[in-house]
């Protein structure tokens, strides 16, 4: 008893008296004691028994020594725990449970520095080989109090610190500092679920031993926190009862006592009705590994499948309506009609992460039937089903998983009959959630004949809605391609008409109309009677002509462009007009007819389309970007349809494209319109003097002979690619004939792209030298065919002369592109500082070997016949070669022409 009065009066010295000198003393004879043997059983008894307070009534807080006596005691199990024998370690535990039990309801800072002993004890253990399951054990005895909790959650938050403290303990540490220790402890509850997750997640065994625990778990933590609403406590709770399910769900599908209990305490988890959706949302992960394990049980393995079904079919039933409850929309959220239907981003992102989960449990469970007709419809539960519904229905359809869907268009129906005040709010949503049930299943729906009228009134109407027409308009694609043969009925065809003729007044944006009159195009592009056809599709685009007919009307040409608003709204319109007209065409490229080319509905179309194309493309209107983007579309789209019908408009056609781009050369759209022209009719020679002049029409543009170096070509990525496209697909179509003929062409355009391949933008780049490439490989084939006699005159004579006079050039310019732009900038020509020593005598030789083995090596590849390899493309030893050298060179020379 001496001694512990003794420290008790050193360690209030130590902290408050008022000389350092004493001060001093006391620190010093502190750290003496603590080096001692006894100091063992005087810090020991000073934290289990209540002594001190009867011998010293002066002292100012009996705490202080107790925090001093748990430090010497964890600062020597730290230095001399492992050197303990069993019964000193035993009773040492036994003494520090003690003492925890007794400081439980504090302080703070005291328990703290009892638990930090005692997980320093366990784990100082090294002949225990399973440490973190001796220290659960352990703390059975505080579990069995009542205030023991307190003290075990301490334990599990000083646990993580512990760990890392015995690896490195610093010895320098003063006496003083180690007892700010304990004032560095907080948020315990949560640390302490941090500390028992990443227990359950790395060690095999203790998932054991806390679902042994579940019932402290469930019955006294998480049921009071529900009832006082302690979200904080649950979400942890649910978090830890998570991730020791999902750990090992072999246990839970035992069913025992202890694993229904988890069940049960998760399904808590998910119905406890918190103002976000975190708490439901942090148990969706184990749900869907449970319904996944139980799934994939072997029917004929150790566990019975049926049995483990039958038992947590109700669990999962339970779950469903948790889940569907959790998801549900308040609709209160939109009472104000403001017309914005967003969901809560919380709600969002839940429903998002249910996917998964409701996929696997749909294999387990079958949707209820909806509420009987007599009785009101709860409106909440049915979005939320529709919801469940839209989201497992891949696999429900991919498992033919087929359900009553008879109540969907009771749906339909009834809300088809509701005024637009009426499906305002939260039944906005509802209308929407069911349109995306509708596309979802629509190959079910449209397989009964009487479901088509009514669906496509239901998304007609909703088309024409700002917050659903999105989820219409794709249903109505869905439903489209999924159509039987009753959708060619006279009604329902009107009904797609009338669609179609309404998106006059929207106004959608075009990627959104597209997708309209795209689905209602298909449907009426195969139609079986040619003349019904015809006459339906000139229905559709009747509006789409009017518009061309406005802006081509020369009488009020000069009153429009008077007002501006008007000029506009007339250019706008007729863009809208040539992008519907070409959506069509599109669609009827993809069902051609096999009658009589005369019948042809493209062809009968195009009759009527290009006078007024024409008439267009010849005017001053095609000045306006948009109106010349969309014209050239619809005709792109027109000639890919109508095939060898068109040839009778080549003449025109490229007249056009070519005039107008001499006439406004920022718009390359008549380029890449050329391109498809040349791709569908190239092959056809008497017409090459007209692809020649085209060429010639490009080629001799001031722009695209402005291209003269890297610096332009950046400032015209577009007009770039445009050009190299055309002259690739000029080289790569056109006769041999044709090309030799464009001899002087083809020398420009080389030139342009050698330029064009040291760009630094990327498109702008690859499209010249995919050009160059092409040009090459042509030229190569052509050498190959014809290498014992190259005529004079002949295409292979032309290709030899021009690559031996521009081929320097465009060697030079490829090296550039490989050293990087912002090299290449600085210099105007390869300076000899530049190359390595020695590197002027051996560069030379070494490249022409490797380009002489890859050149082997290719046309090797060319000239084999039946045997197949892969040495054209850079595959074969020389080529490998080539490529190292390259690479090797570029590397290492870019940062040293950098810094020149």
């Amino acid at each position: 008893m001496e001694l512990q009065i003794k420290v008790a009066q050193a360690v209030q010295v130590l902290n408050h008296d008022a000389q350092s000198c004493n001060r001093v003393a006391a620190n010093q004879w502190l750290v003496q004691f603590q080096q001692t043997g006894c100091a063992w059983e005087v810090a020991t008894s000073i934290l289990t028994t209540d002594h001190l307070h009867r011998h010293i009534p002066s002292l100012v807080s009996n705490s202080e020594v107790e925090f001093f006596a748990a430090q010497i005691l964890k600062r020597k199990i730290h230095s001399e725990g492992h050197y303990l024998q069993s019964g000193p370690k035993h009773a040492l535990l036994n003494a520090l449970l003690l003492a925890a039990k007794r400081f439980s309801a504090g302080p703070p800072q005291l328990l703290t520095q009892i638990c930090l002993a005692l997980a320093a004890l366990i784990l100082s253990s090294v002949d225990d080989k399973k440490p973190i399951e001796q220290l659960f054990y352990s703390l059975q005895t505080l579990q069995n109090d009542d205030d023991g909790n307190v003290a075990v959650l301490e334990m599990l938050t000083v646990l993580p610190e512990e760990v890392a403290d015995t690896r490195s303990t610093d010895s320098s540490i003063s006496l003083f500092q180690r007892s700010q220790y304990g004032q560095e402890v907080s948020s315990s509850f949560d640390l302490a679920i941090e500390v028992l997750i990443e227990l359950a997640s790395r060690h095999e065994g203790l998932q054991q031993i806390l679902l042994y625990r579940i019932h402290f778990l469930k019955d006294v933590l998480l049921l009071s926190a529900i009832n006082n609403g302690d979200e904080k406590v649950i979400s942890g709770l649910a978090c830890l009862m998570s991730e020791i399910g999902q750990a090992a769900p072999s246990l839970i599908v035992e069913a025992s006592v202890e694993a229904l209990a988890l069940a049960d305490g998760l399904l808590r988890c998910v119905g406890y009705p918190s103002e976000d959706w975190e708490i439901a949302d942090s148990t969706l992960q184990f749900w869907s590994s449970l319904a996944s394990y139980i799934l994939g049980l072997d029917a004929s393995g150790a566990v019975d499948k049926k049995h483990v079904e039958a038992i947590f079919s109700s669990i999962f039933l339970t779950l469903v309506d948790a889940l569907l409850l959790r998801a549900q929309v308040d609709e209160a959220t939109f009472n104000d009609r403001s017309g914005v239907l967003e969901l809560p981003d919380g709600l969002v992102h839940f429903r998002m992460n249910l996917v998964e989960l409701m996929v696997d449990m749909c294999q387990l469970l079958l949707f209820g039937a909806w509420p009987p007709a007599n009785v009101p419809i709860p409106w909440k539960e049915v979005e939320t089903k529709l919801f469940a519904l839209n989201v497992v229905s891949e696999v429900v359809l991919l498992e033919g998983q087929m359900f009553d869907i008879s109540s969907i268009m009771q749906l339909v129906t009834m809300l088809s009959t509701w005024s637009v005040d009426d499906l305002s709010g939260f039944m906005g949503v509802v209308r929407r959630s069911l349109t995306d049930v509708v596309g979802s299943y629509s190959k079910w729906i449209s397989a009964s004949p009487a479901n088509s009228r009514p669906l496509l009134l239901f998304l007609a109407a909703g088309i024409s809605e700002n917050h659903c027409s999105t989820a219409c308009m794709s249903a109505l694609r869905r439903f489209c391609e999924e159509s039987s043969p009753v959708i060619y009925e006279p009604a329902n065809l009107e009904i797609l008409l009338w669609v179609g003729e309404a998106l006059e007044k929207r106004h959608l944006p075009l990627d959104d109309e597209e997708e309209v009159i795209s689905a209602i195009s298909s449907i009426l592009g195969s139609v079986p009677n040619e003349e019904l056809k015809y006459n339906l599709l000139a229905r559709l685009l009747s509006s789409s002509y009017d518009a061309l007919r406005k802006l081509i009307n020369e009488d009020g040409e000069h009153s429009y462009r008077q007002n501006p608003a008007t000029y506009t709204q007339l250019l706008n319109g007729a863009a809208r007009g040539l992008h519907r007209i070409g959506i069509v065409f599109a669609q009827l490229a993809m069902s051609k007819p096999n009658g009589p080319a005369t019948d042809d509905p493209s062809i009968r179309l195009l009759r009527v389309f290009w006078p007024m194309l024409e008439k267009i493309f010849r005017s001053e209107y095609m000045e306006n970007s948009n109106l010349s983007a969309a014209a050239c579309r619809a005709l792109s789209l027109a000639i890919q349809s109508s095939g060898q019908q068109f040839l009778v408009l080549l003449p025109s056609v490229l007249d056009c494209l070519s005039t107008n781009f001499l006439a406004f050369q920022n718009h390359e759209c008549y380029i890449r319109t050329a391109s498809i022209v040349i791709e569908e009719f190239s092959h056809m020679e008497e017409y090459g003097h007209l692809f020649i002049r085209t060429f010639e029409r490009f080629t001799q543009a001031a722009s695209v002979m402005g291209l003269n170096s890297s610096y332009i070509c950046d400032q015209e990525p577009d007009l770039v690619e445009a050009y190299a496209n055309f002259a690739s697909m000029f080289v790569r179509s056109c006769p041999k004939q044709v090309l030799a003929a464009s001899g002087s062409l083809l020398e420009i355009s080389f030139q342009k792209a050698a330029i064009c391949c040291t760009a630094m933008h990327r498109g702008s780049a690859l499209a010249a030298i995919s050009y160059l490439s092409c040009f090459l490989e042509v030229t190569l084939d052509v050498m190959l065919e014809s290498i014992n006699s190259v005529l004079e005159g002949s295409y292979c004579c032309i290709a030899i002369q021009l690559i031996a006079r521009r081929g320097e050039g465009l060697v030079s310019n490829i090296v550039y592109a490989l050293l990087g732009v912002s090299a290449m900038s600085r210099v105007h020509g390869l300076p000899v500082e530049y190359l390595k020593p020695g590197q002027d005598d051996t560069l030379v030789p070494v490249w022409l070997d490797a380009l002489a083995g890859a050149a082997a090596d290719y046309l090797d590849s060319k000239s084999s016949k039946g045997v197949k390899n892969n040495y054209g493309h850079m595959q074969g030893k020389g080529g490998r070669v080539l490529k190292r050298i390259i690479r090797e060179f570029a590397d290492s020379h870019r940062c040293a022409l950098t810094q020149i």
